[in-house]
């Protein structure tokens, strides 16, 4: 016979055994959940890290430092012109163009391409300078050409046929192609899109893989994104034989598995977007 109270004592024994093997072998059961999701997670991150053709990781540097490889910045003037003073903008401005060129080798600038508006924002004309002394090489420009007085009164004259203008500073995405100029007869799109603020790695660590599915009629002319100027905007610039065209390769990049899901991903990232139609001008260096 047990007495009363070591009878108490063995029996609360046994139950703080059973609790705590019951406890274990949750414990196990829990530490091997989170193992079978630590290895699913591992297996997912290696299996996007293979479609990356480069993954940029958030750090301290600048996103201008992990996006672009080159000091060369890129120059966009968008000129809102007086619907009946179009032709003489033109003009005005291809002057312009011939002045600058005569002095390329001072003022280390070059006209990549300039077009007029067709689709979009009507009496809209874009031109896009490539400067290659990064912001040091601008500085020097604008004082030469502020002592030029040929320039000045050509700017003077196109005063009074603009609306408005704006100027932004790009750089160029480092995964895009280099930018070859176009020959023939050919049309552009810029999409330009304004991203959420702190979405700018994500979106290049995106479209490093989705430009692959754009390669194959060799649409992809220009990426960038803004430095100087409205912050937070991409511009990718897509060059195509004619509208059908367009529509033909846009929607073959559709077919190709994988393109869905780089839109799914990016689509979020995206406060606001517009497409619009260009035509290159006449002296633009990319037709």
């Amino acid at each position: 016979m047990i007495p009363g109270t070591f009878r108490n004592i063995i029996f609360l024994k046994h139950t703080m055994n059973s609790r705590i093997g019951k406890n274990v072998q949750i414990l196990r059961l829990i530490n091997y959940g989170r193992g079978m999701a630590q290895a699913s997670q591992d297996s997912k991150e290696g299996w996007l890290s293979k479609l990356l053709v480069r993954r940029i990781e958030p750090t301290k540097e600048p996103h201008s430092r992990m996006l672009s490889d080159k000091d060369i910045i890129y120059e966009l003037q968008t000129h809102n012109v007086k619907p009946d003073s179009r032709n003489n903008y033109l003009t005005n401005y291809e002057n312009t163009v011939r002045l600058i060129e005569s002095r390329k080798q001072e003022l280390n600038t070059e006209l990549v391409g300039s077009w007029t508006v067709e689709v979009g924002d009507m009496d809209q004309i874009l031109n896009l300078w490539k400067h290659t002394g990064g912001f040091a090489g601008i500085d020097k420009a604008n004082k030469l050409l502020a002592n030029d007085k040929d320039y000045l009164k050509l700017e003077a004259d196109r005063g009074s046929w603009l609306r408005s203008r704006h100027l932004q500073y790009l750089l160029s995405f480092s995964y895009w192609p280099q930018i070859a100029l176009r020959k023939g007869d050919n049309i552009y799109e810029i999409r330009s899109y304004s991203l959420k603020p702190g979405t700018m790695i994500e979106w290049g660590n995106n479209w490093a893989r989705a430009i692959n599915y754009r390669r194959n009629n060799a649409e992809a002319f220009a990426g960038f994104f803004s430095q100087v100027g409205r912050l937070y905007n991409v511009h990718h610039i897509w060059c195509y034989k004619d509208l059908h065209s367009r529509k033909e390769t846009r929607e073959s990049a559709w077919r190709l598995p994988g393109w869905d899901e780089c839109v799914a991903y990016t689509v979020p990232l995206i406060r606001e977007m517009h497409s619009r139609i260009l035509y290159p001008t006449k002296f633009s260096p990319t037709q």
